[in-house]
């Protein structure tokens, strides 16, 4: 009830109002926390030179995006390029082989940046998961797939396997273990689909084509095995209409993200700045929100940064790749949140769904949420911090579906029925509100520290009680409510294209 209630324009412009002052507020004690902070000892190591004509350092302590532009950054524009390049070629020429070309391409793409040996590790696990799929049981594949994660996840296993790698140079670590674990994901989709098959198997050709596209060899996105082959398999390949334009628009946001991540690190330190526990506890109540929120927007950008260029490689190649992760700032629902989609569409498809069928069921979906989460723990690698976050993120999951069917009771339904669609809206909203900042304070565990989460849960809801506490509520309460707003006009546009569809 309420998805498709109306609130009057001029509360919904007060919404936007308190957000947009609130944002911008939270944003100058950022500000000013960053640029008093410029040149503090304790920040030596994660700030560094940058604009010297603006008199602005860098924040450069997120390893992964500092890797992608710098010691990274000609190996992935001479790869993808030659991948783009080499898939024309073989689009143009021989479009039923281009498979087979694009696994020619990455295998030796592998070979020679990550060596011989490397190549063989993973062909070796390769070989074995199709030797299990053989047997078409699908709990044999799970055991056998998961025990195989481990192998890479777990010590003394990992260091064991690294070893045999010759040679060293600063991205071998991220390169090994990020081909190796999206391999085994990828073989246990494979095992899994051949399980399915009703008449025989997949050929072992078919898993090294799946395996080895390039574009999504270290990084993912993972795409399901029966997706990647039914659309890899396509001989006719046409374009949807402005398809093109589409892609040319998507690469230029993607240039302009990067651009403005770039700019946005040399006025804020938002990553930075949580590493100093002192000098973060002596900021507002309103900065240290803004400064939570902020650090899983980032992370958000930079997810939806990498997986958009590798999707716009793929889409290049007439491959209809995962979508992006959902903007943290239009979530409030534990359900909808996730990083990778391909790796969520992955366990939602072999685990989640699987056990926990519909949903509606109290015990089914706690068996399914621990298992997947189990599952999620071992494919980021067992660790404290990991375990924390697995474990409030799963009660997280839960606690909606136990409010949810607690509020569905006799007594609770017919007081919704009795109120209007506008107001059941506002009570939701009020609700999604609070979910809205577990999920924020849940996220930053595994972002940034334990630390760092629980310094902000203390300041905000003890410490702040009741003025911090109930204000960054009121205005969380705003946002959610500008959510639901685009939330309902997509519904419209839904239903208009469905009564449009019948009618023709």
């Amino acid at each position: 009830m309420g998805v498709k209630a109306m609130l009057p324009s001029y509360e919904l412009g007060f919404y936007a109002l308190v957000v947009t002052c609130a944002v911008l507020y939270s944003g100058s004690g950022i500000f000013e926390a960053s640029r008093d902070s410029m040149n503090r000892k304790a920040f030596r190591d994660g700030i560094k030179p940058g604009w010297h004509y603006f008199g602005r350092k860098m924040d450069v302590a997120d390893f992964e995006w500092v890797m992608w532009f710098t010691s990274f950054r000609n190996i992935i524009i001479f790869a993808l390029s030659g991948h783009v390049l080499f898939g024309k070629i073989c689009s143009m020429t021989v479009p039923q082989h281009r498979a087979v070309m694009y696994m020619i391409y990455g295998l030796l793409a592998v070979l020679a940046s990550m060596g011989l040996v490397y190549l063989m590790i993973i062909l070796s696990h390769c070989l074995l998961l199709y030797s299990v799929a053989l047997a078409k049981q699908k709990w044999l594949c799970y055991v056998a797939g998961l025990c195989c994660l481990a192998s890479f996840k777990v010590e003394p296993f990992g260091s064991w396997q690294s070893g045999f790698v010759t040679g060293a140079f600063d991205l071998q670590d991220v390169l090994f273990y990020g081909g190796c674990t999206f391999t085994i994901v990828r073989c246990m989709s494979f095992a899994l689909e051949s399980s399915d098959k009703e008449e025989g198997i997949f050929s072992i050709f078919d898993l090294l084509k799946y395996n080895f596209y390039l574009p999504f060899f270290f990084f993912g996105p993972v795409m399901t095995f029966d997706q990647f082959h039914a659309q890899v398999s396509t001989r006719e390949l046409r374009r949807k209409d402005d398809e093109m334009k589409s892609i040319r628009v998507n690469a230029l946001l993607h240039v302009g993200a990067i651009v403005a991540v770039d700019i946005f690190f040399h006025f804020f330190y938002i990553l930075t700045l949580p590493s100093d526990l002192k000098f973060v506890n002596r900021l507002s109540d309103w900065s240290l929100a803004g400064l939570a929120y902020s650090n899983l927007v980032y992370d958000w950008v930079k997810a939806a940064v990498m997986f958009g260029v590798i999707n716009t490689i793929a889409r290049l190649d007439h491959l209809e790749p995962p979508q992006p992760p959902k903007c943290i700032t239009m979530l409030y629902i534990f359900a909808e949140t996730h990083f990778d989609r391909g790796i969520n569409d992955w366990l939602c498809k072999y685990v989640y769904d699987h056990i926990g069928e519909n949903h509606d069921n109290i015990l089914k979906e706690l068996v399914a949420s621990i298992t997947t989460f189990a599952i999620t723990t071992l494919w980021l690698g067992p660790c404290q911090v990991v375990y924390i976050w697995s474990l409030v993120n799963c009660f997280g999951l839960n606690f909606e579906l136990w409010v949810q069917k607690f509020f569905q009771l006799g007594p609770f339904a017919k007081l919704e029925a009795k109120l209007s669609g506008a107001m059941s809206r506002r009570i939701r909203a009020a609700f999604g509100a609070v979910n809205f900042w577990a999920i924020v304070l849940y996220n930053i565990l595994a972002l940034n520290s334990l630390e760092f989460a629980l310094l902000v849960t203390k300041r905000l809801l003890v410490m702040g009680f009741p003025e911090s506490t109930l204000s960054i509520w009121f205005i969380t309460y705003c946002g959610v409510q500008l959510i639901k707003e685009r939330e309902r006009i997509l519904a419209l546009q839904e239903e208009e294209k469905g009564d449009k569809a019948k009618l023709e």
